[in-house]
């Protein structure tokens, strides 16, 4: 197709699934370099990604403004008419969204994947595919587009308050383990006794500074208290004391992260850090850290047997276990053994 004047994005949430769309946009933008980029998100996840995207437009969107925001993106939208939307969120609310954004052509995900009815508005599909990662799906966008080059990358120049908050708290020479302990679902969220157990086999076995991360909520504060009770090793508590974007700095100079299935294990991987991935309640190979499915514990097929009486192979591919126990069904040793190998490989 001749490539398009501008291209609006429409994927609002979540952080994870945001990381998730930059590779499509890299490609896209090597592929048509004259092609103006808007991108439709949502307000948290603007936060990360607007000082890291600085040649691309963000609107960000209230999701809790209702018809009320709505009606305000319409009228500010007004005057404008994209080349091409890309839809690629399946939810009733982004397609809301989708209704008001002009634009020649709208393009989804094909009948079979476009759940809670997004076919309805979209007026061309992607190809239909099977069982396939997140990512890899919203690549197929550019594969409908006629793009095939495919650009995995993320290429995000950090900010300069971020990369001195990092090298603050992870000095030249010093090796660190970041814990982003938990899950805005909370189903997904391992033991706290059982995060303290593999922070201390990193400090005496490996030698590194463990850094607890995440968001200032009462549950991550409740989390990082327990795991500081449980573990007789100095952790240092970062828990609520950064910006996205100084998150996303730290990651990149840790060695590794120890996360369950929850945005700071997509962002790892856009900064090219490892993630020991703790997968019982979601499938590592839909929803997991891209490059490093080989790192994650999966317990997912356990969980699958114990919770559904089937396999992974035998339910729908977006299938979640939130069951009360699930995540204890991933062991510490499993865990200190991903961390192992992972380190071994990347002395």
């Amino acid at each position: 197709m001749t490539p398009p004047a501008t291209v609006c994005l429409l994927r609002l949430s979540a952080i994870g699934d945001t990381c998730h769309v930059v590779p499509l946009l890299r490609t896209l933008q090597r592929a048509w370099p004259q092609t103006r980029f808007t991108w439709l998100i949502g307000r948290a996840e603007a936060r990360l990604m607007l000082p890291l995207l600085p040649e691309v437009e963000f609107i960000t969107v209230d999701k809790r403004a209702g018809l009320t925001g709505l009606r305000a993106l319409r009228r500010s939208l007004a005057d404008r008419r994209f080349d091409l939307l890309l839809h690629l969120q399946l939810s009733l609310r982004a397609s809301a969204v989708a209704a008001v954004v002009p634009a020649r052509r709208k393009l989804g995900f094909d009948r079979a994947r476009a759940r809670e009815l997004q076919w309805l508005f979209t007026d061309a599909k992607i190809a239909p595919r099977q069982r396939e990662h997140v990512l890899d799906s919203f690549l197929g966008f550019a594969d409908a587009c006629g793009v095939h080059d495919r650009v995995l990358a993320w290429d995000l120049p950090l900010p300069a308050d971020a990369l001195d908050y990092a090298r603050t708290h992870i000095p030249d020479g010093t090796r660190a383990l970041v814990i982003s302990a938990c899950s805005s679902h909370e189903g997904r969220n391992w033991l706290p006794e059982r995060y303290a157990a593999v922070a201390a086999h990193a400090v005496r076995r490996h030698g590194l500074k463990v850094i607890l991360a995440g968001g200032p909520g009462p549950v991550e504060r409740a989390m990082a208290d327990a795991i500081i009770a449980a573990c007789h090793e100095p952790l240092t508590d970062q828990v609520g004391k950064d910006t996205l974007p100084q998150m996303l700095a730290l990651l990149a100079r840790a060695q590794a992260l120890l996360a369950p299935d929850t945005g700071p294990a997509h962002m790892a991987t856009m900064v090219g850090t490892p993630v020991v991935g703790l997968y019982a309640c979601t499938n590592p190979a839909r929803s997991g850290p891209y490059l490093s499915r080989r790192w994650c514990v999966d317990a997912f097929p356990e969980a699958t047997a114990k919770f559904r009486g089937s396999t992974p192979e035998r339910l729908p591919w977006a299938t979640k276990i939130e069951e009360p126990g699930v995540m204890a069904l991933i062991s510490v040793e499993d865990t200190c053994n991903r961390l192992d190998a992972l380190l071994a490989s990347h002395p």
